[in-house]
């Protein structure tokens, strides 16, 4: 089976030679347009492997719009298929609100939640987004999330139990505050995963509060230690995005014969490609800590 938009590999050699002959300035924006063309050549290609292919498997279905991968477009075909509820997302981890995965709904029409630990982010969100907070459409909360404070910080935010859509993206904590989370039942769960440690391992970055990303590539969980956590609180892993390491769960009761199983971290689990939607992006450096082998948890 051959995807109608698949691209010829890309010929560059004309376009490198010119680099030669250009100022800084130019080399730069050629540069990045060198970046480009070979970023999409290798999504389109990761779209068209055969373990991707057919209508269910969300990881072809996915696109940019605000996010940072192609998250935007995966949720777009999850709810396609199982329906929304009442268009409400809370999302840990916004980042300055040009780039996260929940802006593309706020636009289009949804309302929610959203919450940082840097302030900065917070002020840029403020100012970006006045007219939705004013609104009511937008409710910013500048917290640094840990297992003590998530329920009642988030009871506090969220007038209903049921929302459609929970982002998790704190880079350290994530699988703790997923676990110790009861006062909301989100649909459709979004947490990123360390996709250092593939399948089977199930590592959990110890819990440590106030715990922050050191920019290595030591943070989080991997995503078969998610897998397990998503089953004990009644979800099921449906897909990952091709960049930037997000898992999308939907709870269990939501799951129809839309979906593609197994539901498993060895059916889904996708390496890290970080640059594929951000072709000059830094790989964060290799860093090392304390992780738990989730057999060994209590």
């Amino acid at each position: 089976m051959t995807r109608k938009n698949s691209m010829p590999k890309p010929n560059i050699a004309p376009i490198a030679l010119e680099i030669m002959k250009q100022t800084e300035p130019s080399k730069k924006r050629t540069t990045e347009m060198i970046a480009s063309m070979l970023a999409r050549f290798q999504i389109d290609k990761m779209q068209s492997e055969q373990r991707l292919l057919g209508e269910r498997r969300l990881a072809s279905q996915g696109y940019k719009a605000y996010s940072e991968g192609d998250q935007d477009g995966i949720i777009q075909e999850i709810f396609r298929r199982i329906g929304v509820t009442n268009k409400f997302f809370v999302e840990f981890g916004c980042g300055d609100g040009l780039q996260n995965n929940t802006l593309y709904l706020l636009l289009g029409g949804w309302k929610g939640v959203w919450m940082d630990v840097n302030p900065r982010n917070i002020e840029a969100v403020c100012q970006i987004h006045a007219p939705s907070i004013t609104q009511k459409l937008l409710t910013v909360e500048h917290k640094m999330l840990d297992v003590e404070n998530i329920n009642n910080v988030i009871s506090k935010l969220c007038s209903q139990k049921e929302v459609d859509l929970l982002s998790i993206d704190i880079d350290g904590n994530d699988y703790w505050v997923w676990q110790a989370l009861d006062a909301i039942s989100p649909r459709v769960v979004v947490i990123e995963y360390n996709a250092t440690f593939r399948p089977p391992a199930k590592l959990v970055q110890k819990y440590v509060p106030n715990a922050q990303w050191n920019r290595t590539n030591f943070f989080g969980a991997s995503l078969k230690a998610l897998e397990c956590l998503g089953n004990k609180k009644g979800y099921e892993l449906v897909g990952c995005s091709l960049a930037n390491g997000d898992a999308f769960f939907v709870r269990r009761d939501c799951i129809n014969e839309n979906f593609d199983g197994p539901f498993t971290a060895e059916n889904f689990f996708t390496p890290p490609n970080h640059d594929l939607f951000a072709p000059l992006r830094e790989d964060a450096l290799p860093g090392v800590g304390q992780y738990i082998v989730l057999d060994d948890l209590s």
